[in-house]
């Protein structure tokens, strides 16, 4: 039987049989769709945590108070801390020619109100470097003023979603507003941000670190973030600041240096392994699939005796009996990877309208592998069937026994 035959006749074959074809295509169909819905959902959200620590900066360093081995756990999960970072060792850290810029921060809630309007919101304390390093945009006005860190200003710049809500249509620049029991002009207002690995900069209020540690009466800084030069100047610069820190706390090494890199690659890891595993949960509805097409198959050599005996009398192959069964299962499998195919995309679009701040895909590769994996299936599942019809005698078969 030449290729064309063979293709032929499993057409005829699968038509003449298309409520059973139909029950397959459905059930592989559904293992694809599957699939890919859980392997786009595994994959993009690696993608997205990866692109969120990634825009914090650029060959950023974050420095934490206490050591993560404490606990055992991660930051910010840290054990008892010896000593308070302050803005002198802040300071002290400009001693490393690895080091281009730094930015202490400080984090605190308090109430903000402009004109009889108040709300509850986080303020942000720090220096004019946070715009370089946390990569800020400015859409009105200016940012921080360029002063010392030590240096108390009544100052601030707000997120967007600070200004509707406090100034509506009104231009915020120049105005007061009040956070606690201290005024502060605003001089500037950020470009839209959203969220930002938990800080939602559009609903905060930045002032310089100084006017923030006498806001919440407390000298000590929640992180220190740090840019380096390069990022061969990032890893030097780590043991650097452990240096630098480690001296000026009498000999303690109680800080915890996250390098932006190892963060990023760690994420990477744990979220690839989790897309890969998901799609492989999800992989066992192909499995499902596989073991109906067998089944159903089995039952079409059972009703398609005679014409196997017929197409033995004519002098058809063993080799030639398997390759039309494997032909029919393969293109069965190929019509469910298809429909499963459309079903997915249809399902990750749907999911990214609902979901349209998430950026919801589907790799290539995850596509073209479901296509070989449907296809595999099926023709693993279809061998046993393809052996039997091979096998059978055909004066038995044309007898229909």
């Amino acid at each position: 039987m030449r290729l064309r035959d063979t293709l032929l006749q499993a057409g005829k074959a699968i038509a003449a049989q298309a409520l059973r074809a139909g029950l397959i295509v459905l059930a592989m169909s559904i293992g694809v769709a599957s699939v890919n819905i859980l392997t786009a959902l595994g994959d993009s959200a690696r993608t997205y945590v990866v692109n969120e620590f990634e825009s914090l900066g650029t060959h950023l360093l974050i420095v934490l108070p206490g050591r993560s081995e404490t606990t055992g756990g991660h930051p910010p999960l840290l054990g008892e801390t010896p000593r308070d970072l302050t803005l002198d060792d802040a300071e002290a850290l400009f001693r490393s020619r690895n080091i281009a810029a730094i930015a202490p921060v400080n984090i605190g809630s308090a109430p903000v109100s402009v004109a009889g309007l108040e709300r509850e919101t986080n303020i942000m304390g720090s220096t004019h470097a946070l715009l370089r390093v946390r990569h800020l945009t400015v859409a009105q006005g200016r940012f921080l003023p360029e002063a010392a860190a030590g240096r108390e200003l009544s100052v601030c710049v707000i997120g967007k979603k600070i200004r509707e809500d406090l100034f509506g249509q009104r231009r915020a620049v120049g105005e007061w507003l009040r956070i606690n029991d201290r005024r502060f002009r605003v001089v500037g207002v950020l470009a839209e941000e959203g969220q930002s690995i938990g800080t939602g900069f559009d609903e905060l209020v930045i002032v310089p670190v100084a006017s923030a540690q006498a806001l919440f009466d407390s000298h000590s800084l929640f992180r220190i973030l740090i840019e380096a030069h390069s990022e061969s100047a990032m890893h030097r610069a780590v043991d650097e600041v452990r240096r630098i820190i480690q001296a000026r706390h009498e000999g303690e090494d109680d800080i915890t240096v996250i390098t932006q890199d190892s963060v990023v690659n760690t994420f990477d890891k744990i979220l690839s392994a989790l897309t890969y595993t998901v799609a492989g949960i999800a992989s066992v509805s192909l499995a499902v699939a596989g073991v109906l097409v067998m089944n159903v198959m089995l039952v079409s050599v059972s009703q398609r005796t005679a014409e196997i005996g017929l197409l033995k009398a004519l002098g058809a192959r063993r080799a030639e009996l398997q390759a039309l069964f494997l032909t029919e299962a393969a293109l069965l499998s190929l019509a469910g990877a298809l429909v499963g195919n459309l079903l997915g995309n249809a399902g990750i679009a749907a999911l990214g309208w609902w979901y349209p701040n998430f950026p919801l895909h589907l790799p290539a590769w995850a596509w073209t592998a479901s296509l070989a994996v449907a296809l595999a299936t099926g023709l693993g599942f279809g061998v046993l069937p393809a052996r039997k019809a091979a096998g059978l005698n055909p004066v038995t078969a044309l007898g229909r026994r």
